[in-house]
């Protein structure tokens, strides 16, 4: 079964992250890493209720690293095993540049 992330940035720029050798990672250690990254960002809700969904925390996180995070090896195997987990999906497609995420 096909497991990954892929964060697009635009039409030249995408993220393909295969999670097929990576270990699972549970749903609160998942959300919990992503509440982590959200503060350490600085990022902000994007409602302007502040309410937020799992899945936008998954998009501003994925925006807010930039192609400096989402680059580095590390922060991103851990980054797509999070969004994966957290969203209990195998296959999540992070559009910033419609500010949508897909399973």
């Amino acid at each position: 079964m096909q497991s990954e992330v892929r964060v697009i940035q635009d039409e030249r720029t995408e993220w393909r992250f295969d999670l097929e050798p990576a270990a699972p990672m549970g749903n609160a250690e998942a959300r919990d890493w992503l509440d982590a990254q959200f503060t350490q960002l600085g990022s902000e809700p994007l409602r302007p209720t502040g309410k937020l969904l799992l899945a936008d925390k998954v998009l501003v996180v994925a925006r807010d690293a930039g192609p400096r995070l989402l680059n580095d090896p590390q922060w991103s195997r851990e980054f797509a095993r999070a969004a994966s987990a957290a969203l209990d999906k195998p296959v999540v497609r992070i559009d910033l540049g419609a500010m949508t995420v897909s399973y």
